[in-house]
Order: structure tokens, then C-alpha cells, then sequence
């Protein structure tokens, strides 16, 4: 069964983190356990785990006798975090240009391809896309500690909850065929420089979508909803 599985917490951790990120769940709401796992098809032991993790993250806090609310996340969180992201990023990248081959070459280039094709189309996984071409750039940039600094750095600034956001389909395309061409000449200095771009444009797109949509304009809703995010579908329910 789903809720036996050792990567269940994480993965509801990765959803309430993204709720969270994205202002569907907003600072100081009530995160009830029993109408969490109701709505996410789980039992409470880990909602509890994934809301623990969260915790130590800075993403909630626990009170006595309250529970878990939903902590403050400012736009200046946000920048911080795309800041650190690209730098760690950039520098992956300048690393992967000194290294990278004929055989990489021919890995990469087929998912810049598929981006261009994807960046047509609303429903195509854009993101999953421009996640797996990152993920065999850091493979070969063979830096294990500072891709796991990366890691830590991009949950607090996910790149694919901006893949909905208005023009960064097509911002993605063309920051990595910049990254791409300078990858084909060794370049770390433009590698790392279209890498920085790239997750500094994400992060300021991001911010700017999210501030339409109110989330640092408005003030937080009535706990009332006890937990359950705001706008939420049958689509967002669990197996």
C-alpha cells in the first residue's frame, strides 16, 4: 500500500512544500492533521513525519495546545533562495563545461530539442524536461557535495512549481540553448553565466506571479479551512 511506503513522508513533504511555495496553503494556517490525511488519501502518521520535516526546513512551526501552522514566507525568502540556487547552479554548470564530451553532448542536446517542441504545448511536462537536462549536467560536473547543497537550496526555490507561471516555458527554452552553445565550446565562463541568468529569471518570475496573485498583498485567510489548500481539486487527492 501507498501509505507503507519509506518515500511517502517525503513525497507528501515535496506536495505540502509546494502548496506552501506556491500560496496555496499561507502563512498561519492551521495544518490539521486528520483533514490533511483525508485529503491527501493518507493515514496521520505521515502527514505527522512530512509536516516534521517541514518543520526543521522553516516551512512550519509547532505550538503547544495549536499544532502545526504554515510559517511566513517573504518575498525576500524567495529571492534569497534563488539566489543561493543560482550560484550553486552557475558554478555546476562551469564545472560540467570543463569536463563535458562528445557522448554528454549527444545526451543534452535531444532535451533542448524536446523543450522547443514542449514550450508549445501547455500540458507538456516543461519542467520535468529542464529538470532531467540539469540532472545529468550535475552528473557531469562530479561535484556529489555541492549537488547536494543544490538540493537543499532548490526547496525553497523549485523550479517546476514557476513551469506554470506566464513565459517561462519559453524563457527556458532559450536560456539553455545559451547554455547548450556555450557547453559545445568548454566555456565555464558562459555556462556558468547562462545557468545564474536562467534561475535569476526563473526567481523573479516567480515572485512576481506570486505577488499578483496576492499572496504577500493579502492577509491570511481564516484558519477555518483547517489545512485543506485553498483552491484544491479532486485531482490533488492521493491514490
Amino acid at each position: 500500500m501507498r501509505a507503507q511506503s519509506p518515500r511517502l513522508p517525503d513525497e507528501l513533504a515535496g506536495r505540502l512544500r509546494e502548496w506552501i511555495m506556491t500560496g496555496r496553503l499561507r502563512a498561519g494556517d492551521h495544518l490539521h492533521l486528520e483533514r490533511l490525511a483525508e485529503h491527501l488519501g493518507v493515514s496521520v502518521t505521515p502527514v505527522r513525519e512530512a509536516l516534521l520535516a517541514l518543520r526543521g526546513e522553516g516551512f512550519v512551526n509547532l505550538a503547544p495546545r495549536r499544532g502545526f501552522t504554515v510559517a511566513p514566507l517573504s518575498r525576500h525568502d524567495f529571492a534569497d533562495a534563488h539566489r543561493l540556487q543560482a550560484s550553486i547552479a552557475g558554478e555546476l554548470a562551469a564545472r560540467a563545461a570543463q569536463r563535458i564530451d562528445a557522448e554528454h553532448l549527444a545526451e543534452l542536446a535531444p532535451l533542448v530539442d524536446e523543450m522547443r517542441l514542449a514550450a508549445q504545448f501547455v500540458l507538456a511536462d516543461m519542467g520535468g524536461l529542464v529538470g532531467r537536462f540539469q540532472a545529468v549536467l550535475w552528473r557531469i560536473a562530479e561535484s556529489p557535495k555541492l549537488s547536494w547543497f543544490l538540493g537543499i537550496a532548490v526547496r525553497y526555490a523549485p523550479q517546476h512549481v514557476a513551469a506554470a507561471v506566464p513565459g517561462w516555458r519559453e524563457m527556458a527554452v532559450t536560456d539553455h540553448e545559451a547554455l547548450l552553445t556555450a557547453l559545445r565550446r568548454h566555456d565555464p565562463v558562459g555556462a556558468r553565466t547562462a545557468m545564474h541568468e536562467h534561475v535569476t529569471r526563473t526567481g523573479e518570475l516567480l515572485i512576481h506571479h506570486l505577488q499578483q496573485l496576492g499572496l504577500w498583498s493579502q492577509p491570511a485567510e481564516s484558519p477555518s479551512h483547517q489545512g485543506v489548500p485553498h483552491h484544491t481539486g479532486n485531482n490533488d487527492r492521493g491514490r
